[in-house]
């Protein structure tokens, strides 16, 4: 698998054997923290996708996943988030469930119900 840092608030997820790995469109990019958590989406995504497609008998070897973000204020945050399923060989009929495939992402069903958060520090 790697991650593609598409820009500073998108990054794309190619599936494929062997370990992770994160490459820049430029040099002077570097993974931020906004990166990490869209790569949480992405990862989850794609392996529940990839998991339904592979049991449906569908061809999963074009899947990737692109995750975008853009901010809100007050207070600044990732204010929202779009996930994009780019699989030329899907056939139309299926992306319905596809869709609602990638909705079982958990990392996807944590941000829409977000947990609770506690910070401390320790002396």
């Amino acid at each position: 698998m790697k991650i593609i840092l598409l820009s500073d608030d998108r990054i794309r997820l190619e599936g494929g054997g062997g370990p992770m790995s994160i490459e820049a469109e430029s040099a002077a990019m570097q993974y931020s923290p906004f990166h990490m958590l869209a790569s949480s989406l992405a990862t989850c995504t794609y392996s529940v996708v990839a998991s339904w497609g592979t049991n449906a008998k569908l061809n999963v070897d074009d899947l990737a996943i692109e995750v975008g973000w853009s901010f809100a204020e007050e207070p600044h945050r990732v204010g929202e988030m779009s996930v994009v399923l780019d699989w030329p060989s899907l056939p139309p009929e299926r992306r319905n469930v596809a869709t609602r495939a990638a909705g079982l992402c958990t990392v996807k069903k944590t941000l829409e119900m977000p947990p609770k958060l506690s910070t401390e520090v320790k002396a």
